[in-house]
C-alpha cells in the first residue's frame, strides 16, 4: 500500500525546491534508491528510527522502509478551473493523490516576485488555490445533482435520495467559499456517496508554511496567520525553510546533516516531519516484520485487524490466517533478541479480531 501525496502552491512558493528537497530523502535510507517515474514524481522513505534500532539487533540483509509516493503538480493559476494555465491536466493530477501538501509562501525576498507583483500574503495564495478547487467540486457537485434529483423524483429511489442529500449539503458549503472537507456524515451509505464524489476539496490538507532560515525553528507572523487558519478548518500545518532544507540535502554525510540542524536549533530535519506528518494525515501506521534476511515496514490503515495486515503482506496470509505472533517494539529492544522475549513471556499469540497497533513486531501463521 503506497500512500500519494501531490504538492500544491502558486508561482515561487518554494514548491519546486520542497520536492527537490522529498526527492534526496534517499540520503536518509540505508539502501532504498530514490526512483524517478516520471520527471516529477519520486518514490520516498517513511523515516523510521526503529528499522534502525532493530537492523542493529537482527543484524538482516536489508532494511526496507515504508514508501510514500511525491508528486510536483505544476501549472496553478488563477483561472486553473476554467482551463488557465495547465489548468485541467492540474486538477486531473490532483484527483489522483491522497493528500495535498500545499506550499504557502511565509518569507520576504524582493529578487523573488510574488504573482502580480503584490505583497507577501499567504492567506491570500491559499484563497486562490482553494476557490480554484471549490469551483471545479462545484462543477461535479452541480453536473450529479441534477441526474440524481431526476432519479430520485420519478421512482422515488432511496440510493438517489440519500446521493441528493449529500450533494446538496456539499453544494451549501462550497456555495459559502468552504471546502468539502469540512461537511461531515454520519451513515454509511452517505460516506460511501461522499467518497465516491472524489471531490477536490474533500481530500486531507497539510499547509506547508516555507520560511527563511531564521524562522525554521519558530516560525513567523506570516506562519502564525496560516496556523490560526489551519485551526479553524481542523487542518494540519507544517513550518519549513525549503532552501535550508535543500542546503542540508545537499551535504554528503549524516553527521554534517545532523550538525547543521543543531546549529539551527532542530532535532529533526522538515523533511523528515513533513514526511512523517503527511503518513499520520491520511491515517496510516506501520507494522514490522524482522529476520535475517530483513527488517521492514509494512503500512496499514490505522484500526485493522490482525488479518487484514497479514493480506497486506500476501493475500494467502488473510484468506488462512490462524492466528499472529505479537512483540511489541519497546520488549525487542529491552530483550535484545525474539529468543528473550519468548523467554520473558512477552510474545503474545493474538487473534482474528486484534486492533494491530503502530510498530508492532508480528509474525503470521496462516494455512491456504
Amino acid at each position: 500500500m503506497s500512500l500519494k501525496c501531490g504538492i500544491v502552491g502558486l508561482p515561487n512558493v518554494g514548491k519546486s525546491t520542497l520536492f527537490n528537497c522529498l526527492s534526496n530523502a534517499k540520503a536518509q535510507a540505508a539502501n532504498f534508491p530514490f526512483c524517478t517515474i516520471e520527471p516529477n514524481v519520486g518514490v520516498i522513505t517513511v523515516p523510521d528510527e526503529r528499522l534502525t534500532r532493530l537492523a542493529e539487533i537482527v543484524h538482516p540483509g536489508r532494511i526496507v522502509p515504508a514508501t510514500c509516493e511525491i508528486v510536483d503538480i505544476a501549472g496553478l493559476v488563477k483561472g486553473a478551473s476554467k482551463g488557465e494555465g495547465l489548468g485541467n491536466k492540474f486538477l486531473g493530477n490532483i484527483r489522483e493523490t491522497d493528500a495535498i501538501i500545499h506550499v504557502l509562501r511565509c518569507f520576504d525576498d524582493d529578487n523573488i516576485v510574488r504573482e502580480g507583483g503584490a505583497a507577501v500574503n499567504p492567506l491570500e495564495d491559499k484563497e486562490i488555490i482553494d476557490t480554484e478547487l471549490q469551483l471545479k467540486d462545484l462543477e461535479t457537485i452541480e453536473s450529479q445533482l441534477a441526474k440524481q434529483q431526476k432519479v430520485a423524483s420519478v421512482g422515488g429511489n432511496k440510493d438517489a435520495k440519500i446521493a441528493v442529500g449529500v450533494l446538496e449539503a456539499y453544494k451549501a458549503a462550497l456555495d459559502k467559499g468552504l471546502n468539502a472537507r469540512t461537511v461531515t456524515f454520519d451513515s454509511k451509505e452517505e460516506l460511501k456517496v461522499a467518497h465516491d464524489l472524489f471531490l477536490l476539496t474533500a481530500k486531507p490538507v497539510l499547509y506547508v508554511c516555507n520560511v527563511d532560515e531564521a524562522s525554521a525553528k519558530t516560525g513567523n507572523k506570516y506562519s502564525d496567520a496560516v496556523a490560526e487558519v489551519a485551526k479553524a478548518e481542523g487542518a494540519e500545518m507544517l513550518v519549513i525553510a525549503a532552501k535550508t532544507e535543500e542546503d542540508i540535502a545537499g551535504l554528503d554525510t549524516y553527521e554534517d546533516k545532523q550538525m547543521f540542524l543543531e546549529e539551527l536549533g532542530l532535532e529533526e530535519s522538515g523533511v523528515n516531519r513533513l514526511i512523517k506528518k503527511a503518513y499520520a494525515l491520511l491515517n496510516l501506521e506501520t507494522f514490522i516484520t524482522a529476520g535475517e534476511m530483513e527488517v521492514k515496514a509494512w503500512t496499514y490503515h490505522k484500526g485493522w485487524k490482525a488479518p487484514q495486515c497479514a493480506g497486506v503482506i500476501h493475500t494467502d496470509f488473510e484468506k488462512g490466517f490462524i492466528r499472529a505472533e505479537v512483540i511489541k517494539y519497546k520488549d525487542y529492544i529491552k530483550y535484545g533478541s525474539e529468543a528473550a522475549v519468548r523467554e520473558a513471556g512477552k510474545l503474545a499469540i493474538e487473534g482474528k479480531d486484534y486492533l494491530v497497533q503502530d510498530g508492532d513486531i508480528m509474525h503470521f501463521r496462516f494455512n491456504v
